[in-house]
């Protein structure tokens, strides 16, 4: 990796005590699922903010419309999930997370019926379960249909809002963590962060615990699920501070988002497959069946590369998703987002295919956490997208992320609140001064735009060795340009977070010579028993550390 990744620790020269303070006991960056629900739980404990770069709403969680995974049958089992979780972690995955996880997930869900969530039920009124892929038993909960994440974070929303201690702070921007000392070496804790307002400009938030929450890496991706402002901040902030991060090349890839030229990607949910839609090739040939004994309900991994491979035999730019057998009136009624999303194209769901296409969608790895959710640097810890827990391994089980964000994000919350108790804040000012550029400078849209192509073009489902060192010359050759630069707007900051991901997530790509999960290697097709372990990344003021 270029020096310049490793020398660069704040992204502004700034000298803290001419900057306007605010101090908090814990700060939450990031308002999704994993970050309200950490910050409600260390409110019981202290006072806390909850910064997010955008709207509160604006999040992964809001968009998501899989459901929560949680056995909720008699039929079924805590053992099964785990199985079914385990399975699709190829082995990756941390058995006693695995575990925790799937064991207070029930009541995680009895919890949020408590907060006033109302989840789809039966006729009988007993909560509808819903099947999706890599789960061999129907215990996936809803709420709208297909609104899970956006009901999910309205209730999140409207219960931090009420909760006593805890303030929001929309459209703040975090620029970068603040450690003391501030290179990222041996000894350093994490004071707190800088950030920007378009009102009250540079601001420093002092606080004596740190939750990272910001995940959502999409954006890396010329196609991809994500909304606009999933630009991997969490993974950046995290390496510039010198947090440990763990398994960035398993970025996971939707099979089926809605493929139309020049439309948005909108996800066709997983549940959709559930519900018994099938995917067909061209010819309208039913194609999974060939691929895998679970054929449409196999693992995201599975669909993904078998829907490129098809595309690839029969020179097509998609495949199909048919949900005609399943009736009009009963797919709008599961589905209703969908279904008028299909409409507004004028797709009738009852009567046409649904053309579809894998797009960027959950990144597994991130910032590598222990149980209680605590990074290696002192007073930083990390839930949600933006860590990296042991629970998905090398390929995540469908609706297992909002789950996964209520249980850990509760346990992260309650750990930094608990750290808390004979924690003093030390007040010493951080004064950071980088040296003025003489570089020419880039233009920063086709910067974003390109290096989306790139990764989408190298580092997306299939990727080889001499298209990995390819991205990496590119993405450094940018580097240079971009990365010595200040900017005093979020444009400038966001692509030099997605330089600096890009970089990670592409380095580590190249180093796991096998295929595992979401990892898949055209050049080393098969999984290595070697390979059978996690690949942690961290910089220090002289070098990056793969280990």
């Amino acid at each position: 990796m270029e020096s310049l990744y490793l020398q660069r620790r704040y992204l502004i020269s700034f000298e803290s005590r001419r900057l306007p303070h605010i101090f908090t006991d814990v700060l939450v960056i990031g308002s999704g699922a994993a970050g309200l629900r950490a910050a409600m739980e260390a409110a019981a404990y202290g006072e806390v903010i909850v910064a997010t770069k955008a709207r509160p709403g604006d999040s992964n969680t809001y968009y998501a419309q899989g459901g929560l995974a949680a056995v909720m049958d008699a039929g079924d089992s805590l053992d099964a999930h785990v199985r079914d979780t385990l399975a699709t972690g190829y082995r990756l995955s941390d058995e006693s997370v695995v575990r925790r996880v799937v064991a207070d997930a029930p009541e995680q869900i009895r919890t949020l019926c408590e907060w006033g969530v109302h989840f789809d039920v039966n006729g009988d009124g007993e909560l509808s379960l819903g099947r999706e892929g890599g789960h061999n038993a129907h215990r996936i909960v809803h709420a709208g249909g297909d609104a899970t994440g956006r009901v999910l974070s309205d209730a999140l929303l409207a219960r931090a809002a009420a909760t006593e201690r805890l303030k929001l702070f929309d459209h703040c921007f975090v620029i970068d963590l603040l450690t003391d000392p501030p290179a990222g070496g041996a000894g350093s804790q994490c004071v707190g962060a800088l950030t920007f307002h378009p009102r009250f400009g540079l601001q420093m938030i002092r606080a004596r615990q740190t939750i990272l929450a910001a995940g959502g890496a999409g954006m890396l991706w010329r196609e991809t699920t994500n909304p606009s402002h999933a630009t991997a901040d969490a993974l950046a902030l995290a390496f510039r501070a010198g947090a440990t991060l763990a398994d960035l090349e398993m970025m996971q890839f939707h099979p089926t988002v809605l493929y139309l030229a020049g439309a948005t990607r909108s996800l066709i949910s997983e549940a959709v497959r559930g519900e018994g839609a099938y995917l067909l090739d061209r010819a309208g040939t039913r194609f999974m069946p060939e691929y895998h004994p679970m054929a449409e309900l196999a693992p995201r991994d599975v669909v993904s590369r078998a829907i490129l491979d098809r595309m690839a035999k029969t020179g097509a730019t998609h495949v199909s998703l048919d949900v005609r057998h399943l009736g009009a009136e009963a797919f709008a009624k599961r589905f209703p987002g969908i279904d008028r999303q299909c409409r507004s194209f004028g797709i009738d769901p009852g009567r046409d295919l649904i053309p579809v296409h894998p797009a960027a969608h959950y990144m597994i790895g991130g910032a590598w956490v222990d149980e209680q959710g605590r990074t290696n640097i002192p007073g930083l810890l990390a839930c949600g997208e933006a860590a990296c827990t042991g629970l998905h391994g090398a390929n995540r089980l469908a609706s297992n992320s909002l789950t996964e964000a209520l249980v850990l994000g509760r346990v992260c919350g309650q750990t930094a609140g608990e750290s808390l108790a004979g924690d003093d804040l030390a007040a010493r000012p951080i004064d950071w001064k980088n040296p003025p550029s003489e570089r020419t400078e880039l233009d920063l849209a086709d910067i974003r735009n390109s290096l989306r192509s790139l990764m989408w073009r190298n580092v997306g489902v299939r990727r080889r060795g001499d298209r990995l060192d390819e991205t990496l010359d590119i993405v450094n050759f940018w580097g240079r340009y971009v990365l010595d630069k200040e900017f005093m707007t979020v444009a400038g900051w966001e692509i030099q977070n997605m330089l600096t991901a890009s970089q990670l997530v592409t380095e580590l790509a190249l180093r796991r010579t096998e295929t595992r999960g979401v990892h898949c290697r055209e050049d080393f097709p098969s999984t290595d028993p070697v390979w059978e372990r996690h690949q942690h990344v961290r910089r220090t003021p002289i070098q990056l550390v793969v280990e």
